[in-house]
């Protein structure tokens, strides 16, 4: 046994453990998504774009990786998508919203204070607000014109406090979204490689 044994035993079940949960936790959230809210969802997003518009992803805190992560996901099959950045949001870089744009904001409890703050601006300025959270009845969900709902009940670890599952939760959603929206435009391979030239998968789908 190597030097430290029983404790990288102990370590390798507390990481089994934390998948154990974060996976029983998705499948969970599988049965409770609202497909009638992915479709409102695609909808208000493709009638932005009808217009011009574009969306934007918002987080504060670990949400806000998340949103990062949307924003470039949507982009890269199809819908066009920036990021916001939450703080900075309500010190100049709203300046980005334009009326009719869509901005996704995600919150796992659905009241962080300084994502208010940024929903509200945004509001403000005639952005229309599609919602992530892990709490149906926060300000989040009932400020929202559409909201997903990412509920987890633990989050894995042995503290359970850190956000594990519903980080996880936050990316299954938004990865859900842009699937539908992927769908709903018609989006294709030539589409994506257009989007992704480089890269191992640029390669592959371009035969080389």
């Amino acid at each position: 046994m190597p030097p430290g044994g029983a404790e990288e035993s102990a370590a390798s079940r507390a990481a089994l453990a934390t998948v154990s949960v974060v996976l029983a936790e998705l499948d969970a959230l599988r049965a409770r998504l609202d497909p009638h809210a992915y479709e409102a969802a695609v909808s208000l997003v493709r009638a932005s774009e009808e217009k011009d518009r574009r969306v934007h992803v918002t987080g504060i805190g670990k949400p806000e990786h998340v949103a990062r992560y949307g924003a470039s996901l949507l982009a890269s099959t199809g819908t066009p998508a920036t990021f916001l950045h939450g703080t900075e949001a309500i010190h100049g870089s709203a300046g980005q919203i334009a009326s009719g744009d869509v901005v996704i904001a995600i919150s796992n409890s659905g009241d962080t204070a300084e994502l208010r703050s940024a929903v509200e601006t945004v509001q403000s300025l005639g952005a229309r607000v599609v919602g992530i959270s892990g709490q149906a009845d926060s300000w989040l969900g009932r400020a929202s014109d559409v909201f997903l709902f990412a509920g987890v009940e633990r989050e894995g670890g042995g503290l359970g406090l850190a956000p594990r599952a519903s980080v996880a939760a936050e990316v299954l959603v938004i990865a859900a979204l842009s699937a539908a929206l992927e769908h709903a435009r018609g989006f294709t391979a030539a589409d994506y490689v257009a989007r992704h030239p480089a890269g191992a998968l640029g390669a592959r789908l371009k035969g080389e």
